[in-house]
């Protein structure tokens, strides 16, 4: 079952501006059925360029009714300059957070939203396709909109990706490439802080230590790690305490102990700082991760 906040039981149980607009001035439609989730956005400009009314039809789950309901409440009296910023973490904060595996519903009206501002702009004379090669197959999501939510929204594994975005949640077949795809925004994020604050050159903030970190996590201990059956999350850091909890076989292995002191911190301490050390969250490693497959 599902933990969901009162704003999303709200919304979902009493959807606000449920249809459509008459004579929009915008159109977006994303999903599919095929998929299970499908979302139209219309909207309608006043006589100063601003939303004055916004309503949706979407086919999916209690999230995805909520996240659509909540989208229109949040772009009216926006111009499109403005509505064109909302996020999809904007969406779920406005409604006090939706559970990890439901995110993917905020992404859908966050590209609902640009796809009808899209069709706006161009006089409706253009479609919204997708931009970049397919990856997943199943759900059809390309390499563009998997490097964009793994890069708007931290995300650290292919578990998250399929949460965001569908993207690897069926055959299965794709998962590879989204962890090089995670690899690669990960690194040219922390490449970017990198070039004002290179690695263990004066005194790093918190974002780039946390950056640093996790490219460390990502580039030297977890293909070691999944190598033998094993893998690592990134949990907490907490000054120079970093706080990460084992997964697969490294969860159960009786040497988990000394793979913390001896990869996890010793790798950590060469990459990112000698201050650095490292703590075992047992608590989340006990708990059970289900996988979308």
């Amino acid at each position: 079952m599902w933990e969901y906040t009162d704003k999303v039981r709200d919304h979902f149980f009493n959807p606000r501006n449920v249809g459509e607009v008459e004579d929009p001035d915008g159109i977006g439609e994303v999903g599919s059925l095929a998929c299970g989730d499908a979302l139209k956005l219309t909207f309608k400009l006043d006589e100063d360029g601003k939303i004055k009314d916004a309503k949706f039809k979407t086919f999916g789950c209690a999230s995805a009714i909520a996240t659509s309901s909540v989208l229109t409440e949040m772009i009216k009296g926006l111009s499109l300059d403005e509505a064109a910023k909302v996020t999809n973490k904007d969406i779920a904060d406005y409604l006090g957070g939706l559970p990890e595996q439901k995110m993917h519903c905020s992404v859908m009206g966050r590209e609902a939203l640009e796809a009808a501002i899209e069709n706006y702009r161009s006089g409706g004379r253009k479609k919204h396709e997708l931009e970049g090669n397919i990856v997943c197959t199943c759900f059809g999501v390309t390499d563009e909109e998997i490097e964009r939510v793994i890069r708007e929204n931290d995300l650290t594994s292919v578990e998250e990706v399929t949460n965001y975005c569908k993207a690897g949640g069926g055959c299965g077949g794709c998962q590879g490439e989204i962890e090089k795809l995670i690899t690669k925004v990960q690194g040219e994020q922390v490449k970017e802080v990198a070039v004002s604050a290179p690695r263990r050159s004066g005194k790093l903030t918190n974002i780039q230590k946390i950056q640093l970190i996790q490219q460390t996590i990502n580039e030297q201990i977890r293909p070691a790690l999944r190598a033998h059956g094993g893998n690592i999350e990134l949990i907490d850091v907490e000054a120079d305490k970093v706080v990460v909890a084992f997964r697969g076989m490294c969860a159960q292995c009786r040497m988990a102990e000394l793979t913390m002191k001896e990869v996890v911190e010793a790798k950590l301490r060469e990459f990112v700082s000698d201050e650095l050390f490292v703590e075992e969250d047992k608590d989340s490693a006990a708990q059970p991760h289900e996988h979308m497959e």
